[in-house]
């Protein structure tokens, strides 16, 4: 950079604008007070009358009342600026304070928006990065819980259905006893292994994936689910169906654990504004806080680009809902 461009910059610096800007208020105040001062017929004598002070007073008072409102509209978009730094939240994006109008601070708003704009990106990206690393890893722990936790399992199973049919008969009843133990431990490893690679997301797609979700989340927490996709969805990539899958799972766990729910509804419908995914629960509701499933949950809507809002209606309950539009229908992570 060319110092001729240095010294461009520092003359469009927020400092000197806002320097300029207190200067020219500040003059102009104080050059009106001098012109009314001198065609006014007022005088001040030398020594001060005492009918002389209040003339000096109302002057006086006028000249500040006069600085104090300009300097207040002035620097206005300065407090509406501090309320958006309070307020920013990376997982509530593209809030923004708008610089049209505000004239010399138009450079420090519109600054400060690039640089949400920039962590916004830089957010997104590392999100991503930790969300694919997750992902991956669930994969190869569902894959070990399968190949090797599963078939060690299998081959105690079959273990003791030899020694069952080779045992004398008094033992036979405990042996089966153990075999049912060892099944439903097989049986449990499948499900966490499922819970954690949606293999029939990849091999059978998102409808047939969310009605065994559902199934699997009723049999485990004995909460029943009305569940209703439509047939006709429009084309998604796989990583939009990912995500709308884990926020599906992350919804229906969290209506058993935390809302304490006893009926719980999944849709999935297309609309004009896009896809919306819909958990809806009859729990405690009232989330006071957003723990970490929560935003967990926005994280990975940030990822497709998709809008996610949970509520609590009047009448009790959680209401989590996911809107994908349509130009995202392709989006990768």
């Amino acid at each position: 950079m060319s110092e001729r461009t240095h010294r461009r910059a520092g003359a469009h610096s927020p400092g000197r604008i806002l320097f300029r800007r207190l200067f020219a208020i500040n003059g102009l105040v104080f050059a009106v007070g001098t012109l009314v001062l001198a065609l006014s017929p007022a005088t001040v004598s030398s020594p001060m009358l005492l009918a002389e002070i209040p003339v000096l007073t109302v002057g006086l008072a006028l000249m500040l009342a006069a600085n104090a409102i300009l300097l207040r509209t002035s620097l206005a978009p300065l407090d509406a600026l501090t309320t958006l730094m309070q307020r920013v939240d990376l997982l509530h994006p593209h809030d923004r304070l708008p610089s049209g109008g505000n004239r010399d601070l138009a450079h420090l708003i519109d600054t400060f928006n690039a640089m949400l704009d920039r962590l916004e990106a830089e957010r997104g990206a590392s999100s991503a990065h930790a969300l694919a690393a997750q992902e991956n890893e669930r994969r190869r722990i569902a894959r070990e819980l399968h190949d090797e936790i599963g078939q060690s399992l299998t081959g105690v199973l079959l273990s003791l259905k030899h020694a069952a049919d080779h045992a004398p008969h008094d033992l036979r009843e405990e042996l089966h006893g153990v075999q049912e133990s060892v099944r439903a431990s097989l049986d449990e490893v499948g499900q966490v292994a499922r819970r954690l690679r949606p293999g029939v997301l990849e091999d059978l797609g998102l409808q047939s994936a969310l009605s065994a979700l559902s199934s699997d989340f009723s049999q485990s927490s004995g909460v029943p689910v009305i569940r209703r996709v439509e047939a006709d969805l429009p084309s998604l990539s796989e990583e939009v169906e990912l995500v709308l899958y884990r926020i599906a799972q992350e919804g229906l766990t969290n209506a058993a654990r935390h809302a304490r729910a006893s009926r719980v509804e999944l849709s999935l419908t297309a609309g004009p504004d896009g896809l919306e995914l819909r958990i809806t629960d009859d729990g405690r509701g009232g989330v006071r806080h957003e723990g970490a499933g929560i935003r967990g949950m926005r994280e990975r809507a940030l990822l497709i680009g998709a809008r996610l809002t949970v509520t609590s209606p009047p009448d009790g309950g959680t209401d989590v809902r996911l809107t994908v539009p349509p130009d995202t229908e392709r989006r990768a992570l």
